[in-house]
């Protein structure tokens, strides 16, 4: 059964840092292109990045890039985001999610994301 946990959200001051973890089950992200994503309240849902970490091929969000970085323990099967440089408008549920057909298939429940100004 494919499986995607999320934690470490929390309330963080601006300017702040934070790392979120997907722990994964059911599958090695290795082989799948993994996403994290935000939804804010009264938003659409967006990407903030996308991974293949089994190729080593990463992208983000222009609002994103340069503070957040997405790494994997393939030995854990644990995606991360590290968050830095973090801003008011961060403030999101995040979640992460795992493309194993088409599209974006299976996801975890999210976990909140503050940053207080």
């Amino acid at each position: 059964e494919v499986q995607l946990v999320e934690s470490g959200g929390g309330l963080v001051q601006a300017g702040g840092s934070l790392r979120l973890s997907c722990v994964v089950s059911g599958f090695t992200f290795d082989d799948y292109a993994m996403g994290w994503f935000r939804q804010a309240p009264g938003k659409e849902r967006e990407g903030v990045s996308c991974a293949s970490i089994g190729e080593n091929i990463t992208y983000y969000a222009d609002s994103v890039k340069g503070r957040f970085t997405v790494s994997g323990d393939s030995a854990k099967n644990i995606l991360y985001l590290h968050m830095s440089s973090l801003k008011p408008e961060d403030t999101a549920v995040y979640y992460c999610a795992v493309k194993k057909g088409p599209r974006y298939d299976y996801w975890g429940q999210g976990t909140q994301v503050t940053v207080s100004s």
